[in-house]
């Protein structure tokens, strides 16, 4: 990657969606965001990386832990913050919290929280777009325990019977809810074998680097706009609070946690940048700066906002 504006907005996503839920976090015990709440904090690169290579009007759908790819494919941070306090001017009216996020604006499509649901409703979605002939792709995030459930082998298969538009994204945090991955598939299982054996172009990458999420994210998606087919990437990550919540994980050992701390996406790409003079402290500063005063203005937004008046006008409940 030579384009030293493009590495410093990958930078500035980073900074600002951890920033963002590192916020969520410190307010979430004031009982004002009363949904459940799945952080991505420890796994923000995949989500910039792969939707730095997506157009606007590529279509998205996403899991439970969905604010970061909410975020970096362009939502409005005022409407998500709104959404997680339940209030009307949310980007789905206040209806449905932090899990099932919706932006049409954005073309994020929504998000499940049933383990591997989002994988045949992409599948649904790309198979639109190919029927009607539409220039844009689809992209799924889901997480490695989405890969145990049936749905996965069979949007693969139906995907590259289709030659769908179509990009899988596994982000393999090596957990599902509590359970290691280690204890729920056998070693011997590969999961980019499993998409290469059902006709797609797949591929495994480190998913704290930033600029490799891009890069891989970058070739698959020329592919399949090119009319390749569906591909598939398996990225490794790992998050650094609770399945659920805003409070330090508890039930992995605090050696594992730190270990992969030293790998975290920000920490790591921060330094890459400064030690190339990409980055200064000065320019480091302003965006924090910028980043806070969004944030503050979000929740600013959210606290002063109407909850719901069960209006169904304004919900708009059938498709145009």
């Amino acid at each position: 990657m030579e384009n030293e504006k493009c590495r410093l907005d990958l930078f500035y996503e980073l900074l600002r969606i951890r920033r963002v839920e590192e916020e969520i976090a410190r307010r979430y015990e004031e009982q004002k965001m009363r949904c459940p709440m799945h952080l991505s904090i420890g796994q923000e690169a995949i989500a910039v990386g792969v939707c730095k290579a997506l157009d606007g009007d590529d279509l998205m759908i996403s899991h439970h832990r969905c604010h970061a790819h909410y975020l970096a494919k362009g939502g409005n941070l005022d409407r998500m913050i709104a959404e997680l306090h339940g209030k009307k001017t949310g980007c789905s009216f206040g209806r449905a919290g932090s899990m099932h996020l919706v932006d049409l604006e954005a073309k994020m499509y929504g998000s499940t929280a049933i383990t591997g649901n989002a994988i045949p409703i992409g599948v649904g979605l790309a198979l639109a777009s190919s029927m009607k002939k539409e220039p844009h792709l689809t992209t799924i995030f889901f997480g490695d325990g989405a890969t145990e459930e049936g749905t996965f082998g069979e949007s693969l298969n139906f995907a590259s019977l289709k030659n769908l538009p179509l990009l899988f994204i596994c982000e393999n945090n090596l957990y599902s809810m509590h359970a290691r991955l280690s204890d729920r598939q056998s070693e011997r299982r590969d999961r980019v074998k499993i998409a290469e054996a059902n006709g797609l172009y797949a591929k495994k990458g480190d998913g704290n680097d930033v600029e490799e999420v891009f890069a891989l994210a970058q070739a698959a998606t020329t592919r399949i706009r090119a009319g390749k087919g569906p591909a598939f990437i398996e990225f490794d990550t790992y998050r650094f609070r609770s399945h659920s919540g805003a409070s330090e994980e508890s039930h992995r050992s605090q050696e594992e946690v730190n270990a992969w701390k030293e790998q975290c996406p920000l920490k790591v790409y921060e330094k890459k940048l400064l030690d190339r003079a990409l980055l200064t402290e000065e320019t480091l500063k302003t965006m924090e700066v910028e980043i806070e005063g969004e944030i503050a203005r979000a929740f600013s937004f959210a606290e002063e906002s109407p909850f719901p008046e069960f209006d169904l006008d304004y919900e708009k409940p059938y498709a145009e």
